[in-house]
């Protein structure tokens, strides 16, 4: 683990708040929030097949352990997330199981409504389970989270950034032709090095066509501030994801400002917990500058299993690293219910129940 972030917890009182507070999750990948213990078994069943098959083994114990682990330099990431895909997820069951045990944790730390990331070109050319099939699966998964823990879920049909132009409008066709309920729009994921946004502009094309509901990550990796401009005015995104490097624009930030754009932002991003000094981590990080820009930002936890943080730890560390206040806090959740993709009378009526129960948590925590 690296020097920074601390790991203090919050004061009792305090700890409660964060728990407890309603939240909304609009930024997290479901192949990132698999629990450790269900990570090893689909493993050690992928395992036994492959030892009957004479093939060699997808991924090792080892392997799965140190995706949990969270070193000077992730190691293995991209390789266990894409087994997952390739030899780990193989029937509608394995995906009905991780959609449900994350929102069931996610609702343990009183998410009420969670968007979630998934990508079905993996889905259906490396685990082979077709997108109709898989997508009930999932639907399933989230209703009965709903009947059993009262959280809401949703999906978004994320394009994988590494996989070519028109895998992703082949997947977009698929959201069109097979339309549910519970999948609202598209995202794009994984590395945007060398992947700029304008690649899948086809793509976004077709799904605005569609009326789908659109975001996408840019300006994450380090990489420059126009691939938040190219996300915005191209792609026509509804809200950013990242967009941490829009800090070297402070023109176009104030724009995206006053176009009410939210930023789903991530305390946890692995880029800048390597690229920054441990001393200086917390000070430089561009969480910290964005709302003095007057941008709308709402933290998430992004891959909550795979950095170890919970819901309630990623608005701790809004308090603890990056100085913001209980203030803060409570017009960052308001960002996130602007920012999710729900109808207005339900985000009215939210916006008056969480705040409510925000400011009585926060009374009977006397903190002001």
């Amino acid at each position: 683990m690296p020097p920074h972030p601390p790991t203090t917890p919050p004061p009792p009182a305090l700890q409660h708040l964060l728990q407890a507070m309603p939240k909304v999750e609009i930024h997290c990948h479901l192949l990132g929030t698999v629990r450790h213990a269900t990570f090893r078994e689909l493993a050690r069943r992928a395992a036994q097949a492959a030892g009957a098959a004479g093939s060699p083994v997808p991924l090792t114990d080892a392997e799965v352990d140190a995706f949990y682990e969270r070193g000077e330099k992730p190691v293995g990431v991209l390789r266990a997330l894409r087994a997952l895909d390739a030899a780990l997820l193989r029937t509608p069951d394995d995906l009905h199981r991780i959609t449900y045990e994350y929102l069931q944790d996610a609702a343990s730390h009183q998410v009420r409504y969670a968007e979630f990331f998934w990508n079905p070109t993996g889905t259906a050319h490396q685990s082979g389970i077709a997108y109709p099939v898989a997508v009930d699966a999932m639907c399933a998964a989230i209703r009965d989270a709903q009947a059993d823990h009262g959280i809401t879920g949703r999906l978004i049909a994320a394009i994988d950034r590494e996989a070519s132009p028109d895998a992703a409008l082949e997947m977009v066709q698929w959201v069109i032709d097979h339309r549910r309920d519970e999948v609202l729009g598209i995202g794009i994921d994984y590395s945007e090095v060398n992947r700029p946004p304008e690649l899948f502009a086809p793509a976004y094309a077709l799904a605005r066509r569609a009326g789908l509901r659109a975001t996408a990550h840019a300006g994450e990796f380090g990489m420059p501030w126009t691939n938040v401009r190219t996300a915005v005015e191209l792609l026509q995104v509804d809200r950013l994801d990242h967009g941490y490097t829009i800090v070297d624009a402070p023109d176009y930030a104030r724009q995206c400002a006053e176009r009410g754009i939210v930023f789903t932002v991530v305390p946890t991003n692995s880029y800048y917990l390597r690229t920054l000094a441990p001393e200086r981590w917390a000070q430089d990080h561009p969480i910290r500058r964005m709302p003095g820009l007057g941008l709308h930002i709402h933290p998430n936890t992004d891959d909550p299993t795979l950095h170890k943080v919970t819901p309630a730890g990623a608005w701790w560390m809004m308090l603890r690293d990056f100085g913001f206040t209980l203030d803060d806090l409570r017009g960052f959740l308001c960002n996130g219910l602007d920012a999710a993709w729900i109808d207005d009378s339900t985000r009215r009526a939210w916006r008056a129940e969480h705040l409510a129960q925000f400011d009585t948590l926060r009374m009977a925590a006397g903190t002001g």
